[in-house]
């Protein structure tokens, strides 16, 4: 475990300086959770976010037949947040439980905040990351239509190979916007072609 590597790498832009980086490093306190835990459940307010060192998170809904449909993967050095909750105050549609055993580095909402107001780097570090956040959430959805499932499944596969090395197949089926079965077909034709 490598918590200034892990934080290092999270926080990394030209506006925070070491000294920066070590006020940030020691608002986050270790967390560790099992596979199964839940780091969030639908119904709480989130009060905190992590930054995951090692294992894999997934966030989730169900559906309006009761389905689970994976929203996102959180992977080695990433943020794991629900943002709506988290800046809204408002209660969590979704739920962030841990696919693998992870050991994560928490901030609450009130010292993140505090460090916000008062460190101008992390601030920008803030805006660009959310910027990169809505970036990639507009890109998805595009994706999400004008892509093959297959052609979803490659990029997932070349962009995130920690999800399709530690996830089940029906929770990556299920973020892809495919059944199972279907990603099963995907795999033979790809193990075969």
């Amino acid at each position: 475990m490598d918590k200034e590597k892990t934080l290092r790498e999270v926080y990394r832009h030209p506006l925070l300086t070491e000294e920066n980086l070590i006020t940030i490093g020691n608002m986050h306190t270790k967390a560790m959770f099992y596979k199964g835990d839940f780091f969030l459940k639908r119904g709480e307010r989130s009060n905190s976010y992590l930054i995951l060192e090692n294992g894999l998170m997934r966030s989730f809904v169900y559906d309006y037949d009761a389905n689970e449909i994976t929203t996102n993967f959180f992977s080695n050095r990433e943020v794991v947040i629900e943002v709506l909750s988290l800046f809204q105050h408002i209660p969590s549609e979704e739920y962030i439980q841990a696919l693998t055993e992870c050991v994560c580095w928490k901030i609450d909402l009130d010292r993140f905040e505090m460090l916000y107001h008062s460190i101008q780097g992390l601030n920008e570090w803030g805006r660009a990351w959310m910027s990169e956040q809505l970036f990639q959430s507009k890109q998805r959805a595009v994706e999400m239509i004008t892509q093959t499932a297959t052609e979803r499944y490659l990029k997932l596969i070349k962009e995130n190979p920690q999800v399709i090395r530690q996830a089940p197949l029906k929770q990556i089926a299920t973020y892809l916007g495919i059944t199972d079965t279907s990603l099963s077909r995907i795999r033979k034709e790809l193990t075969v072609g």
